[in-house]
């Protein structure tokens, strides 16, 4: 082992070196905790106190307005938590087989033009045909207005996930283990079904949180392509509901009324629309780093 191999193991273990590392890493992540206790507090605060003494770390004035305002017709709440929860699962886990599916097959050394279907991919990154064709694609075309499809497909595919996925199932993926599996009998399904996939766990729990975060806070498709109450998500529901406020407030200006949940409901807004996501992050995370040794081949 080498002088410098020895001396870095020497301070990986020393206890200071430890103590130093677990304080940098509790600043960042207090510095990141605190924009949202600040943001729950002034959720659970009264309209007119974060008007007139502003954000605070614990709430002023404790109010549930904000809450009560968008809770005050549960049932549009609960049906459009339900959409926003159906298009999240099935999108994403659409999304990341067929994804992954493409990136395996762009990976391969036999396709032949796998070099050209990657060009064409991140030629789409550059350049968009516009919104008009587009929503005349889906919408008069393939006919998908007003249904779960428009929701699902049009935020489905990303190509800088794809790319992502081709590099991570290149380096992970052993080629030997292939080439065995392939000697075995077993073909290209088979073996993208129970090899890729499995071994490509921490980059599909990576892509998916991104994936499902961007199809959770997708209101932009809802709005453009649902006109029907069922099929109303819950980000574009509370869009509208803060477009009301806004107009209503601008409509009423000569009348004072700090108790109107303007400020708040903007806060209490947000907290409701990230709450499933903080809960789904914690099983997601542990496959993050435990990607760093999978691949390796044995001599």
């Amino acid at each position: 082992m080498s002088k410098t191999a020895t001396a870095g193991n020497k301070l990986n273990s020393s206890p200071l070196f430890t103590a130093v590392s677990y304080a940098i890493v509790s600043i960042i992540s207090l510095v990141c905790l605190i924009p949202f206790i600040v943001l729950l507090a002034g959720a659970f605060s009264s309209e007119s106190a974060v008007l007139r003494d502003g954000y605070w770390f614990w709430p002023r004035e404790f109010s549930l307005k904000a809450f009560q305002y968008i809770f005050r017709y549960p049932g549009d709440v609960l049906s459009a938590y339900k959409v926003s929860l159906i298009i999240t699962v099935v999108g994403t886990t659409i999304s990341l087989f067929v994804s992954t599916m493409a990136a395996y097959v762009i990976g391969r050394k036999e396709l032949k033009h796998r070099n050209k279907l990657s060009f064409f991919l991140f030629f789409t990154t550059l350049f968009s045909g516009g919104l008009a064709p587009y929503y005349i694609w889906l919408s008069r075309n393939l006919h998908l207005s007003n249904t779960y499809a428009v929701l699902i497909l049009g935020p489905m595919f990303n190509v800088m996930y794809i790319l992502i996925l081709r590099s991570f199932i290149k380096n992970s993926v052993p080629e030997p283990l292939i080439e065995s599996a392939r000697i075995d009998g077993a073909g290209e399904l088979r073996i993208f079904l129970q090899m890729v996939l499995p071994l490509s766990k921490p980059a599909l729990a990576s892509i998916g949180v991104f994936t499902a975060l961007a199809y959770w806070n997708d209101w932009w498709t809802a709005m453009m392509f649902t006109s029907r109450d069922n099929l109303i998500p819950l980000q574009y529901l509370l869009y509208k509901m803060l477009s009301s406020i806004n107009l209503s407030a601008a409509m009423a200006q000569h009348v004072t009324n700090l108790d109107a949940p303007k400020e708040t409901f903007k806060l209490a807004m947000t907290v409701i629309a990230t709450g499933p996501i903080l809960l789904v992050f914690p099983f997601a995370q542990k496959y993050f780093v435990s990607g760093v040794t999978i691949g390796a081949v044995k001599g």
